[in-house]
């Protein structure tokens, strides 16, 4: 019997069951590797001091005051964990049509990515560049006439990854999905002279129902009007996302990510093979809230399903995973 080509085997001189007889055997000869440095731990901030509120439907996430987030980091850093991924919860007095606390250089991003500069400089911040956190409509655009309008929102987020940068994020992350946005922040941060600033595309993010989750953890559940159809990719298209990343890395995106993860991990390999370039996926809340309420009813081990789910991950190709089991898996990892 003849395999792939020119490799020659068959039973019983060649038996692949000799490579999994032991532990030492299966980690010597295991093709993907999972560590601490692959993971991205993501956080959900919440104004005030000392806060550490549970959210709903994510069991052992929590929303934290800067003052946790900063000692959150350091745990985060102690495992070696390399980022960390900020978005935040923003209350209804807060939000307006044009999101305009995404340009307040003293909002709680901006206040929370200071103090854990401060306190760990070391540690690598990632933000989201998008409006849907902060407007009373829930879009990640700005809405006219019932559309969400595609280049005055651009300009806005060049502001917002400019402030964000400013403030001490390593990483802007795109994931508004509005077209030519990379190509302009590019611009924005090449004029402030913040030429270090890494852009972090989410250039493959389908318009998914696995999202429930962190909409409530950021306050925007009950507040999106519609849906984000008309920016966010359709579930059904591969090599749509193919383009966008494409056109993400010609306007000068240093990373992409795909987005869900594991419903898309097709994506992810195909990414990975044709473009060569660092690939990161997103192990979005829907996927967190599955895994955890699955093992909290005894119908999946917990902690290996957490290690399983990422390892995956890495063998379709992704660079990093963002994730909120970030800590756990960490620890996990280190024994």
């Amino acid at each position: 019997m003849t395999l792939q080509g020119s490799i020659h085997g068959s039973y019983p001189y060649t038996r692949l069951r000799r490579l999994r007889r032991s532990e030492w055997s299966r980690n010597l000869y295991a093709e993907s590797r999972l560590s601490a440095n692959d993971l991205i731990w993501a956080i959900i901030l919440k104004d005030g001091d000392h806060v550490e509120e549970p959210v709903e439907h994510l069991p052992g996430v929590f929303r934290l005051s800067p003052d946790k987030a900063v000692l959150a980091a350091r745990r985060a850093s102690n495992l070696g964990i390399n980022a960390l991924a900020l978005f935040p919860f923003t209350e209804t007095n807060l939000r307006t049509p044009n999101g305009d606390e995404a340009l307040n250089p003293d909002n709680l991003m901006c206040r929370t990515a200071k103090a854990i500069k401060d306190a760990v400089p070391d540690i690598g911040l990632i933000c989201d560049v998008a409006l849907d956190p902060y407007t009373d409509h829930g879009h990640d655009g700005l809405v006219e006439n019932g559309l969400i309008v595609n280049d005055p929102t651009v300009e806005i987020l060049c502001r917002q990854a400019v402030l964000q940068a400013l403030a001490g994020f390593d990483v802007v992350a795109p994931s508004d999905m509005m077209d030519g946005r990379i190509g302009a922040i590019r611009c924005a941060l090449e004029a402030e002279g913040l030429v270090d600033t890494q852009i972090m595309s989410y250039a493959v993010k389908y318009a998914s129902c696995f999202y429930g989750p962190y909409r409530g953890a950021i306050g925007s559940e009950g507040v999106l009007t519609g849906d984000k159809k008309t920016y966010q990719m359709n579930p059904a298209n591969a090599a749509e996302g193919l383009r966008e990343v494409a056109l993400d890395i010609a306007e000068g995106a240093d990373s992409v990510m795909v987005k869900p993860g594991m419903p898309y991990l097709d994506m992810v390999s195909r990414v990975k093979e044709q473009f060569s370039v660092p690939t990161f996926a997103f192990q979005v809340s829907g996927e967190y809230a599955m895994i955890s309420a699955a093992a909290a009813t005894g119908a999946l081990n917990r902690e290996q399903v957490i290690l399983e789910s990422l390892m995956c991950f890495r063998r379709a190709g992704a660079d990093g995973v963002i994730t909120y089991f970030g800590v756990e898996a960490a620890e996990l990892l280190n024994g």
